[in-house]
């Protein structure tokens, strides 16, 4: 006779990936470590196979167990889905979407407005991150979908929605703090690893431009606040630029940057509310982004 999987376990499985270890899984899911490592062993008993071998301090998933936890996310998801079309709870997100917090305050709110519209009831679980951390979430399976800037170039993964010119960008009233040296630029940039902290400075390297890191954070709201207060200059694009924020590569005779490419990310097995979700994604960043983009070329 076939397995009948339980749901709890393959939810666990599922969990365990996600944050990193059954530990947290079991606080994530309320129960005690010896329940997980039972769910654990029953699984493997109906698999016949081991399906998680120790590598150090870790369990990590054997070829089985790779196999079952593919399944596993898609049952998990239908799973929720079922139950949220039904109008029951349950205790998953059913879609993982991964986002630039460059599209927080348009594309993420419109997106989910319009697929509440679609399919009431879901849960959305956003998280912010850098593109590299996307890229390797999708891979895993622990994001359905991501929004992910990349260098322009053909060997790039997920679907091109739009390819976005860079500029410089200082506060209205400042362009640099008070006192600095003429000859140094001054920097607000993301911290390490950062596309557009990479095209900046290669950029300025190659015209032997003098610069310096005023600041550097990881939060994009935080590179407004430090334009608008005058302490330096940032590369982004224009999408979303705050009012007292203005392009000053014109003015300060800065050289030309580079554009680059906003993609779409899917992991390789989508439940029907996660292509839908794309769908919807993949419309509103035409949209409001690669549409707006076009739009403001056009004035220029």
């Amino acid at each position: 006779m076939s397995p009948g999987f339980d749901i709890d376990a393959l939810r666990m499985i599922v969990t365990s990936m996600e944050v990193g270890s059954f530990a947290r899984a079991a606080t994530q899911l309320g129960r005690s470590q010896s329940a997980v490592s039972m769910q654990l062993k029953r699984l493997e008993e109906q698999a016949g196979r081991p399906l998680f071998a120790r590598h150090g301090r870790n369990l990590v998933p054997t070829e089985a167990g790779e196999a079952l936890l593919s399944y596993a996310r898609r049952i998990v998801e239908l799973h929720d889905e079922a139950a949220a079309a039904l109008g029951t709870e349950t205790k998953g997100a059913a879609i993982r979407l991964g986002l630039p917090q460059d599209f927080f305050e348009d594309v993420m709110p419109e997106t989910i407005a319009r697929f509440g519209r679609l399919r009431p009831g879901l849960h959305v679980e956003v998280m912010a991150g850098r593109n590299a951390v996307f890229e390797e979430e999708v891979k895993a399976g622990r994001l359905d979908l991501a929004l992910a800037f990349f260098a322009p170039g053909r060997d790039n993964p997920g679907l091109e929605l739009a390819c976005l010119p860079l500029s410089w960008f200082a506060g209205t009233d400042l362009p640099w703090p008070a006192g600095e040296r003429a000859d140094r630029l001054p920097l607000v940039l993301y911290d390490h690893p950062c596309l557009f902290r990479q095209a900046a400075l290669r950029t300025l390297d190659r015209q032997k431009i003098a610069w310096r890191l005023s600041l550097t954070t990881p939060s994009l709201p935080g590179v407004w606040a430090a334009l608008q207060f005058g302490q330096g200059i940032t590369v982004r694009t224009a999408h979303r630029v705050p009012a007292s924020v203005r392009d000053v590569g014109v003015a300060l005779r800065l050289p030309k940057l580079p554009s680059i490419e906003l993609r779409m990310l899917t992991r390789s097995a989508l439940s029907p509310a996660s292509e839908a979700f794309r769908d919807v994604l993949n419309e509103v960043v035409r949209s409001l982004v690669a549409g707006a983009s076009g739009r403001s070329e056009g004035r220029s």
